[in-house]
């Protein structure tokens, strides 16, 4: 479906000249949360530079597969059967991408599940950067009592008809995504983007009726376990809110992830910072969706004072990681 969209508000005549010249706005459904989901829906609504919105489209998909949480996205096996496959929708999609920085609320997500099915399509998103309307709202601090996508439309009076509903969660990020460029704009504040990487690995679950090899009983997603190479920089302590992180730093994770877990300790490593399995007085960070689930890492970290903050939060951090002291190892 595509609609041409005109809106009469009016845009401020100064405008930064390093923000970008276009933006996708984008919101998937999928059938869960791991490396092995699919995507059931997709919306993309085309903004201009300013944020004015050029048109919209979006489509159901067939993952075939269960599709998982029924009761909330309302999305069933019926609905889907005649849906076409990703790889039948993919260049339609990536038509709508294309030039344009992918605006996602919790855009790590998103981002990690398109570039699973464009790998999956022997393929890749044509994406340079994204865009997280959460890392958005920090930025400009906007008053809101969570990051959820209903507090930041509720917060510029959006109004939400169908939540879980790909296109309507697009529409209202688009709509609350508006005002929050303009107010960067105003503001001289630097947008949060960050780059997009192609994923090259992925794992599925076998389809119905195939077999796992003899003998052969890892779970779905299982991979070789890697061990890691040492940190090669000291720990230059604890992480304080509002500053960057530091090569050297040691940073442990607790819970589900939104970002299958071992390609964020991945880019942990690769920025320069310590990954450790366990929590300690030593520990400079603890990245958790969950700060009041009473793991014993999240426990710990209250009885040490050792911040805390969210994968979105961790996921701006890591784009601009201090280098470590020419002292430190």
């Amino acid at each position: 479906m595509l609609e041409d969209l005109t809106t009469a508000a009016p845009s401020p005549t100064a405008w930064p000249a390093a923000y970008p010249q276009g933006y996708a706005v984008v919101d998937v459904e999928t059938t869960g949360l791991a490396r092995d989901d699919r995507i059931i829906s997709a919306a993309v609504y085309r903004l201009d530079a300013r944020g004015e919105v050029e048109d919209h489209w979006y489509t159901v998909v067939n993952p075939e597969r269960d599709p998982g949480p029924v009761w909330i996205h309302g999305l069933t096996s019926d609905v889907l059967e005649g849906a076409p496959l990703f790889a039948d929708i993919a260049g339609e999609f990536a038509a709508r991408l294309e030039g344009r920085v992918l605006v996602a609320h919790n855009a790590v997500f998103d981002w990690q599940m398109i570039a699973r099915e464009y790998a999956r399509a022997r393929s890749e998103a044509p994406v340079k950067q994204r865009l997280c309307t959460i890392a958005l709202s920090k930025e400009l601090k906007l008053p809101l009592p969570n990051h959820k996508l209903e507090s930041l439309a509720a917060h510029f009076g959006v109004v939400q008809r169908r939540a879980h509903h790909a296109l309507d969660d697009a529409r209202v990020l688009a709509e609350a995504f508006r005002p929050s460029l303009r107010a960067a704009a105003a503001g001289g504040v630097r947008l949060p983007l960050h780059e997009c990487r192609p994923l090259t690995e992925w794992t599925d679950r076998p389809r119905v009726g195939q077999q796992a090899g003899h003998g052969d009983r890892r779970p779905a997603g299982w991979r070789p376990s890697r061990k890691r190479p040492a940190c090669p920089y000291l720990n230059p302590g604890r992480y304080e809110p509002g500053k960057r992180l530091k090569q050297g730093m040691r940073v442990a994770f607790s819970g589900d992830t939104s970002v299958e877990r071992d390609l964020l300790e991945d880019r942990a490593t690769e920025a320069g910072l310590h990954v450790a399995g366990s929590l300690s007085r030593l520990t400079s960070l603890l990245v958790t969706n969950d700060p009041d689930s009473g793991t014993s890492k999240v426990l710990k970290a209250r009885q040490y004072g050792t911040p805390v903050v969210d994968e979105a939060a961790f996921g701006q951090l890591l784009g601009d990681v201090e280098p470590a002291d020419r002292t430190d190892g």
